[in-house]
Parts: C-alpha cells; sequence; structure tokens
C-alpha cells in the first residue's frame, strides 16, 4: 500500500520511540563511543536502524543538543501553513462571490 507521499509508514508508539531512544543515549553517555550503538539497539528491539537514527536525531535537536526545527516548532509550522491554506481558499471565494454579486447589482456590468 501506497500513500500520495510514498509506501505508507508504520507507525510506532511513542513509548516505543521513548524507550529506544533513552536506551540508544544511555548506552552513548556509558561507552563513551556513537559508533554503532543505533544499528545494536535497533536489532535488539526490532526496528530499523534508519527509523531508530531518525528519532534520536529529533530527540537530540528537542533536547536543544543538535540544531534543527524542534518537534513542538514543526507541528506549528505545519498548523499554520494548514491554516494559512483554509484562509487562501476562503479569499478566493469571497473574491468570486463579490464579483458575482457585483454584477447582479450593476445594470452597466454584462451578466
Amino acid at each position: 500500500m501506497t500513500t500520495a507521499n510514498g509506501p505508507t509508514q508504520r507507525r510506532y508508539p511513542a513509548e516505543v520511540r521513548q524507550r529506544a531512544v533513552r536506551m540508544v543515549q544511555e548506552t552513548i553517555k556509558e561507552t563513551g563511543q556513537r559508533h554503532g550503538v543505533v544499528t545494536r539497539v535497533a536489532v535488539q528491539l526490532g526496528l530499523g536502524s534508519e527509523t531508530l537514527r531518525a528519532w534520536v536525531k529529533q530527540a537530540e535537536v528537542d533536547q536543544g543538543v543538535r540544531p534543527g526545527v524542534s518537534t513542538n516548532e514543526r507541528e506549528r509550522l505545519l498548523e499554520l501553513e494548514r491554516e494559512n491554506r483554509e484562509l487562501r481558499r476562503a479569499n478566493e471565494i469571497l473574491k468570486t462571490a463579490a464579483s458575482f454579486f457585483a454584477r447582479e447589482l450593476d445594470p452597466r456590468l454584462p451578466k
């Protein structure tokens, strides 16, 4: 099954994401090494290593350790973009309605 954006994504519960990220961060803190940690934890939990790597990167952004757009900022941007699309659509409808009524009320304009 595919969507407009590509293959359907498998969603994991937030608890699984948090536990996996915590395991990676704790292992890095204990061993002092980053190399191979994500892959090992991913195999242990039955996750894709690139999925877990993306979760860890996003968690680091959210914690302010890594530069980037935080999850909260991304959600707010998506919300504003959605609102902007709705307002543009409403504006177009209002322009069309105003034009229609102007033609109906002004006998000089063609109908």
